[in-house]
């Protein structure tokens, strides 16, 4: 391998060609798709898609991996920040997101993409296994959180395969998974973000606490809306189910 990877930019380059067919079966790639690879690394997820699909959008911040993903057929390379760039200016937009995704930026890429791409309609992603099961995780869970929320109220869960550490170089110190999904929704409005994000912004409190701390609500306020959806004043965050903090975000307004 010619290129040194980036641990500070979360960088385990996928080099076992193996797990490319679960990924194209768990993608359900047709020649149709139009595809957003984010982070291709050294572009081996890049050929194989290129080689199934329509056309390639791949988005890397790392200009020292240029030799590995230039002259791609099918396949067109955007530099840059996938947290920034405007990929919703893409064209021909994309309809799937296909990824191993850099594992420092996961997490937001997800919930960005499901927020700002409207024309993304499933996903298959590669992800360490912690995130992976905090995607879909139920209330009253510990890896439950503000992403479990987020992501189950846009999107159902349609396959997982968990992923050695030896397809990777270098080899990551974590478990990693692919997870699949596709959109049944658009992405959360602002209020219930705000909600959301500031619900599980402290654990360890009550959610009126919480949400009073965050400033959405007082705390007379908040416990008035919780009563609203049928839940008691001392109630945490982690307890609701995805949908009711749509209803608390409508009980608060």
């Amino acid at each position: 391998m010619t290129v040194v990877p980036k641990k500070r930019l979360g960088q385990h380059f996928l080099v076992d060609e193996n797990i490319l067919r679960v990924i194209g079966r768990l993608a359900g790639l047709s020649r149709d798709d139009i595809v957003l690879e984010i982070g291709p690394g050294l572009g081996v997820l890049t050929r194989f898609l290129a080689d199934r699909v329509a056309f390639v959008h791949a988005v890397e911040l790392d200009r020292a991996l240029e030799p590995e993903l230039r002259d791609v057929p099918r396949a067109e390379l955007h530099w840059g920040d996938a947290l920034t760039l405007d990929l919703g200016a893409l064209e021909p937009p994309p309809g799937k997101l296909v990824s191993n995704l850099p594992y420092n930026v996961a997490t937001p890429i997800v919930v960005e993409s499901i927020e700002r791409l409207p024309t993304v309609q499933a996903w298959c992603v590669m992800v360490q296994r912690e995130v992976a099961d905090r995607f879909f995780a139920v209330p009253g869970t510990k890896a439950y959180g503000a992403v479990s929320v987020l992501v189950q109220l846009a999107t159902e869960r349609t396959g997982f395969h968990p992923v050695s550490r030896e397809v990777f170089r270098p080899r990551p110190n974590v478990d990693s998974a692919l997870v699949a999904f596709h959109r049944r929704a658009s992405g959360v409005g602002p209020p219930v973000r705000r909600v959301v994000d500031s619900a599980f912004a402290h654990r360890r409190k009550t959610l009126a606490n919480s949400l009073a701390l965050a400033g959405v609500a007082s705390r007379e306020d908040a416990t008035a809306a919780l009563a609203t959806i049928g839940r008691a004043p001392a109630s945490r965050a982690e307890e609701l189910a995805p949908q009711e903090f749509v209803a608390l975000a409508d009980a608060l307004a």
